[in-house]
């Protein structure tokens, strides 16, 4: 079966719910792949969960259908986070998984996303590997069983244990009516928290704005009512439970490289000369931040797979993305589950009695934007980035070129890559002022405007 190849991603497979791209036709087949992927490495059990896209029930019945086809046994834990198909991956010991899911995309779009190992996402490799055994139809054959397993009280009383308030924090939670809805009011509550709910209602149009805290829309929706609730924090989660988004008391939107200052310096207390991962988005405020407090920054690719194998390279014991993806390995399993890193930042303030609009660090140091993002096919996107590249590199500029080119200057740094699951471009940059950030802003968008394939429009990502 020829499938689009755009769909097929650098970590995980996502496409629009239409005819040629995504549908219970083509979520069998890729059933099929997975399952014959998972059975050339000896791999029989795998667990599936899904999100609560309109189309994600039907597409898990026809992508386990399709894994069943290939002698799979199918563990089904349902309506479910994709950090909650992480966990389930640890609770019941398989090293299969697979969360029907387009993550924090709009509304149109699905996917799912593939374990290769616990909580251990595909590559690029092994997705192309899949790719070609469903367009080959070289499947497996076999009769496998299914069983329904749902994890939710297991899971939260899991959670939960792991965590301790002396007292009840009042917690502003916005889901964004996505799955998070289901699972976080009651998780934060059995942890002790008060909690004024936003949009948890389940609703897969995303009717507000898009299930996305890396977007300054949701953002400054969640702080508005942290003020008008008289909550002490502000706790965003993207569509599939694995982006976090922070405001302080104030409502006061706070990025992941500036909310995680407390869960840093708490780390590095417990455990001096740590190794933490921060993506390349990141600021610069961070690596100092890890370096004054004792620990070893190490700045890798943005995506959570290429994170999470960092962190197991390393034996780090924190990774951070700038897209909200937190994964605590202290006391934790490494995975990004975003409600369990709300916990770990709210216990953290909690114990030291810090106010996170009182909190003084490198940031005060920086000035910087928000992540942006820019049209751009994704037929096109890669090959665009590449170029820009090359030509910063001739013109002589110092570049880190790990996710796209991070270009560095004596007092700032901007960043243009292509993004993992959208037909856009990413930028950010960071400055020591506003004038010189304005400067870094407007090279990037003058040496944007000479290709044609790129959008005129700025979005916040």
């Amino acid at each position: 079966m020829r499938l689009k190849p755009t769909m097929f991603r650098e970590y995980d497979i996502r496409g629009r719910e239409t005819d040629d791209e995504l549908n219970p036709q083509v979520m069998d087949f890729l059933g099929r792949g997975y399952g014959t992927f998972l059975n050339r490495r000896g791999i029989k059990k795998t667990v599936v969960g899904r999100d609560s896209r309109a189309t994600s029930e039907e597409f898990s019945k026809a992508f386990t259908s399709g894994l069943l086809s290939t002698g799979c046994e199918v563990l089904d834990i349902g309506l479910s986070t994709s950090p909650m198909l992480y966990w389930a991956q640890f609770h019941f010991e398989s090293v299969g998984g697979a969360a029907i899911t387009a993550s924090h995309n709009p509304a149109g779009w699905n996917g799912v996303k593939l374990a290769v190992g616990y909580s251990q996402t595909t590559n690029t490799e092994e997705l192309q590997q899949i790719y070609k055994i469903i367009e080959a139809e070289d499947f497996a054959k076999g009769t496998g069983e299914e069983r329904k397993t749902p994890i939710d009280d297991v899971y939260i009383a899991d959670l939960i244990k792991r965590v301790n308030f002396s007292d009840t924090p009042k917690i502003l939670l916005n889901t964004g009516n996505g799955t998070a809805g289901v699972i976080g009011p009651p998780l934060l509550r059995a942890a002790g928290c008060e909690v004024t709910e936003l949009n948890t209602e389940i609703d897969p149009t995303f009717p507000h704005y898009p299930a996305n805290p890396a977007g300054v829309e949701m953002m400054e929706d969640t702080g508005a009512h942290v003020r008008s609730a008289g909550a002490d924090l502000g706790v965003a989660i993207d569509a599939d439970g694995d982006r976090l988004g922070v405001t302080d008391e104030n409502g006061k939107t706070l990025w992941p490289d500036v909310y995680m200052v407390p869960l840093v310096r708490e780390l590095l207390q417990e455990k001096p000369g740590a190794k933490i991962i921060i993506d390349v988005k990141c600021s610069m405020a961070l690596e100092e931040e890890i370096r004054e407090h004792g620990g070893v920054p190490i700045m890798w690719k943005t995506g959570h797979s290429y994170i999470k194998a960092k962190i197991a390279e390393e034996k780090a014991d924190l990774g951070i993305e700038l897209s909200g993806h937190i994964f605590v390995v202290h006391g934790y399993y490494g995975f990004d589950d975003a409600l369990f890193s709300a916990l770990k930042l709210i216990e953290s303030l909690r114990v030291s009695g810090i106010k996170l609009s009182e909190m003084k660090s490198a940031h005060d140091r920086w000035v910087t934007s928000p992540v942006y993002e820019v049209a751009c096919a994704d037929e096109v996107k890669y090959k665009l980035v590449e170029e820009m590249t090359a030509k910063f590199k001739a013109d002589g500029y110092k570049v880190i070129d790990l996710s796209g080119a991070r270009v560095v200057f004596e007092d700032g740094w901007g960043l243009v890559r292509a993004s993992s699951n959208l037909p856009h471009l990413v930028l950010r940059f960071e400055a020591r002022s506003k004038e010189r950030l304005q400067e870094i802003e407007e090279m990037f968008r003058n040496i944007l405007k000479q290709y044609p394939g790129v959008g005129s429009e700025w979005e916040t990502g």
